[in-house]
């Protein structure tokens, strides 16, 4: 599973989930000042599952429809530091393999999944 941390995903964590072997493109390296539409479609056409803080990928994603079949995954986490996050993080990608085509919201103490692609359709 590949992963594209979007601008504003913190570098510690960034650097943190790479050494432990995740495979990360990060926006601020490769593709800084993208807007959000281009960073879901290259999610899409890249295969890639999003890492963000940025709750408006709820609003492109479920209200104006645009696609996210690889998967959304938003931290919406108070941390208490950059370490605390980075552990939160790591917990949360290595609890599952498979993100494609789900909508998670990560808090400090649950995690809400939803689906985005509709039953009977294929991504």
């Amino acid at each position: 599973m590949k992963f594209l941390g979007d601008e504003n995903f913190p570098r510690p964590a960034l650097q943190a989930l790479r050494e432990q072997g995740f495979d990360i493109a990060w926006v601020s390296e490769d593709s800084p000042g993208s807007i959000d539409e281009d960073v879901l479609a290259r999610c899409t056409s890249e295969k890639l599952t999003l890492l963000t803080l940025d709750k408006d990928f709820g609003e492109l994603v479920f209200h104006r429809g645009l696609p996210a079949e690889c998967g959304v995954i938003l931290f919406r986490v108070d941390a208490e530091s950059p370490s605390h996050f980075t552990e939160i993080a790591l917990a949360v990608l290595r609890s599952r393999d498979d993100w494609s085509g789900i909508f998670t919201v990560v808090t400090r103490d649950r995690i809400r999944m939803t689906p985005l692609i509709r039953p009977g359709t294929r991504p």
